[in-house]
C-alpha cells in the first residue's frame, strides 16, 4: 500500500475539463478476474465527451494502453482529448474508462497481469479489459443521450487488444472496431521491437477470429518500439486466417516511436478512419475544414488580429515563430489557441475552445490569414 500511495502522489494533476466537449467524469462499478482466477472489482472513472444537443448519439468506447511497470502508477485519468474532439465532431459520444489497476485503483489489483515474459498469457488480459468495456456499455445504455444500438469500440496498445477482444465477444449494437497499435507484452526500453511471446497473441487471435462479426480497421506504425514492423503483420494474418475481418494499414514511421502514432500522426490516420467509418454508416465528417485565404490581412500584421495585445505578445508571436504546419484560432470573446505540427488546425481550435466552451474559428493557417469577420 505504501508503494501505491507513493506512485499516486506523483500522478499527473487532474486536467482542466473541456467545456466545449461537455466533458464529465462518472464512476461505475466493475468487476472481473485476473489470470489466476482472483476476483478484481472497484469503481473506475469513465471520461465522457459529447456533442451539443440532446441526442441520442452513436457511441465510441475508447480504451487506453498499459505502461511498463515502473510507469504504471503515473497513469492519470485517460482522456485522448484530440481523438475525442475528432469523434465528437463526427457526432459520437465518447466514453473512456480508466480500467482497474490504473489511476484511482492503482495498487488495489492488477487484472491485466499476463504472467512471465516467456510464458505470457494474453487471453486473461484481453478478457479482463473487455469485461470492463462491456460493463461500460451497460452503463451507457442508461444514458438518454447515448444510442447504444450503434457503437464502435477503439483502443490503443493493450487498449487495441481490448478492442479486438470486444469484437470477438460480439456485444449487441457493435458496428465496427478500430485497433491502434494493439498488442501486449511490449517493453520499448529493454526489449525494443521484441515483445514477450508474440506467438501467443498470434495463436489467440487466430483461435478467436471466427466468432467476430464486426469489421475492423488495424493501424500499426513501422517504427513501433513495442512490436516492431513484422509482428503486427503476422497477427493480422492470423486474424484473417481465423476468419476475422480486418483491414490492416502499415503506416510509415512516426516520430521517435510509432507506438504513439494515435496521438502523433493524426494527419495520416484520420483520412483512413474517415473512409472506414463512412463505409459503416458514420459519414459525418470529423476533419477540420481549412478555409481559403480571405485577404483580411497579411499574416504578419499583428494589429489586425482580433485579440488583445497581451495575447498578441504571448500567443500570436509564438504562432508566427512556429514551424509549419501551424494554425491560430480565435473566439468571439478574445479566446485564442495555436498549434504547430500534426493536426495543427484541430489542436488550435481545441486549445481555443476548451476552457470557456466558446466556438472558435481559424484565423491563420501556415502563411495565410483565413479569417472572415
Amino acid at each position: 500500500m505504501v508503494l501505491a500511495t507513493s506512485a499516486w502522489a506523483q500522478a499527473p494533476a487532474e486536467p482542466v475539463r473541456a467545456a466545449d466537449l461537455r466533458e464529465e467524469v462518472l464512476h461505475i462499478a466493475v468487476k472481473t478476474q485476473d489470470l489466476y482466477g482472483k476476483p478484481a472489482e472497484g469503481n473506475i472513472p469513465v471520461t465522457i465527451f459529447r456533442p451539443a444537443g440532446d441526442g441520442p448519439f452513436p457511441l465510441v468506447i475508447m480504451n487506453h494502453g498499459r505502461p511498463v511497470k515502473d510507469k504504471r502508477g503515473l497513469l492519470g485519468r485517460q482522456r485522448y482529448e484530440h481523438l475525442s474532439r475528432y469523434l465528437v465532431r463526427k457526432g459520437f459520444v465518447v466514453m473512456i474508462p480508466t480500467r482497474l489497476g490504473y489511476h484511482e485503483t492503482y495498487g488495489q489489483s492488477d487484472p491485466e497481469d499476463s504472467g512471465t515474459c516467456s510464458a505470457m498469457r494474453p487471453e486473461p488480459v484481453a478478457m479482463a479489459a473487455s469485461d470492463q468495456v462491456l460493463q461500460t456499455l451497460d452503463f451507457a445504455r442508461t444514458l438518454p443521450y447515448v444510442n447504444a444500438q450503434r457503437w464502435v469500440v477503439m483502443g490503443q496498445s493493450v487498449g487495441g487488444l481490448t478492442a479486438v477482444a470486444t469484437v470477438w465477444r460480439n456485444p449487441p449494437g457493435l458496428v465496427a472496431g478500430i485497433n491502434f497499435a494493439g498488442g501486449t507484452g511490449g517493453d520499448p526500453d529493454n526489449r525494443t521491437a521484441d515483445p514477450c511471446n508474440p506467438r501467443a497473441l498470434e495463436s489467440l487471435w487466430r483461435s478467436k477470429a471466427a466468432s467476430a462479426k464486426a469489421p475492423m480497421l488495424w493501424l500499426y506504425w513501422d517504427n513501433d518500439k513495442y512490436w516492431g514492423a513484422d509482428n503486427p503483420k503476422r497477427w493480422h494474418r492470423a486474424w484473417a486466417e481465423g476468419g476475422g475481418q480486418a483491414e490492416l494499414h502499415a503506416m510509415q514511421a512516426s516520430g521517435a516511436d510509432g507506438h504513439s502514432g494515435l496521438t502523433g500522426d493524426m494527419d495520416h490516420w484520420v483520412p483512413l478512419v474517415e473512409v472506414f467509418l463512412a463505409r459503416h454508416g458514420f459519414g459525418t465528417p470529423g476533419t477540420v475544414v481549412i478555409p481559403k485565404a480571405s485577404g483580411f490581412a497579411n499574416v504578419g500584421d499583428v494589429n489586425k488580429v482580433p485579440v488583445n495585445k497581451a495575447s498578441i505578445d504571448l500567443t500570436y508571436s509564438r504562432f508566427l515563430s512556429g514551424t509549419k504546419p501551424r494554425a491560430y484560432a480565435v473566439g468571439p470573446d478574445g479566446s485564442n489557441g495555436w498549434a504547430t505540427g500534426d493536426w495543427a488546425p484541430g489542436r488550435a481550435l481545441g486549445f481555443c475552445q476548451a476552457r470557456r466552451g466558446v466556438a472558435c474559428k481559424l484565423y491563420a493557417v501556415d502563411d495565410d490569414v483565413v479569417w472572415v469577420p
